[in-house]
């Protein structure tokens, strides 16, 4: 299933091209509208997801690297291991491999992830993320599809 490591290669590339045009062309804080609902906006997240511990004192940072380490890892060994007809869950933990590097490589280089889309509804605002962090979520949410049975044939079902 090495196959798919071209779709991890492409978010990571998409990904960290991104966050360089953003860091390249914006201030920090800077947000310009796009659509209603959506402005680019830049932001760096010391933290995790909805920057959970982005206030910890530093430590942190060390701490999601090792994470996103032995989380690659895993996914890239399972990747591995998969049948030839596990192709959504392939393209699922190729998704969310490539994320994971994405952002790994930016706490590590800069101690935090670079941050642009921000999705609103009137005063209300998601956290920003980027396109890792979009990858991410679309794997999981295949994964969880895959694991209801979404995608199998019958006869998949019952092996």
């Amino acid at each position: 299933m090495l196959k798919w490591l071209w779709l991890s290669l492409l978010v990571l590339i998409l990904d960290q091209a991104s966050k360089l045009s953003i860091h390249a062309s914006m201030q920090l804080y800077e947000s310009i509208a796009l659509l209603p609902g959506f402005n680019l906006t830049y932001v760096h997240n010391t933290g995790a997801a909805f920057s959970f511990l982005s206030q910890a004192g530093g430590w942190q940072r060390w701490l999601f690297a090792g994470l996103a380490v032995v989380m690659s890892s895993i996914i890239a060994i399972w990747l591995l291991r998969l049948q030839k007809h596990e192709t959504m869950m392939a393209a699922a933990l190729s998704l969310v491999l490539g994320g994971a590097i994405g952002n790994l490589i930016d706490r590590v280089a800069y101690g935090y992830v670079i941050d642009f889309l921000d999705v609103y509804y009137q005063d209300w605002h998601w956290p920003a993320f980027n396109i890792a962090d979009s990858a991410i979520c679309i794997g999981v949410g295949l994964m969880l599809l895959e694991s209801f049975g979404v995608g199998r044939k019958p006869a998949d079902v019952m092996e």
